[in-house]
């Protein structure tokens, strides 16, 4: 599902996978977040991936042009995870939003793991 915009000169349509290349990236420039984690249903464990493979850590979800995005995180060890988040869903719901010109509903941050960082 894409996310549409009406302008006075035709319709604006932006794909999904945008977005969440656009979300990830935005998150990838929160300080505290390691990197994006993808969760392997087999076995429940989630991985770190490398700045190619951000929308792996993405989900999106988008209806009646509202915008929900599910973000697979690692955090780095040290740093208090509430804030982490928060500045993370602040984050990536005004760039987002600026990107797309769409409302973004709700920020879920899933923290899948911990890392500590040289």
């Amino acid at each position: 599902m894409e996310g549409s915009l009406s302008t006075n000169i035709g319709e604006v349509y932006i794909d999904r996978e945008v977005i969440m290349q656009y979300a990830g990236s935005a998150a990838m420039e929160c300080f505290g977040v390691v990197g994006m984690a993808a969760v392997s249903m087999k076995d429940g464990l989630a991985r770190l991936l490398k700045k190619d493979s951000l929308t792996h850590g993405v989900n999106i979800h988008v209806a009646d042009n509202k915008i929900r995005v599910d973000l697979h995180v690692i955090v780095s060890y040290g740093i208090s995870i509430k804030a982490v988040c928060i500045n993370l869903c602040e984050n990536v719901k005004y760039r987002v939003e600026e990107l797309s010109g769409l409302v973004v509903d709700k920020v879920n941050v899933y923290v899948e793991g911990v890392r500590v960082i040289d």
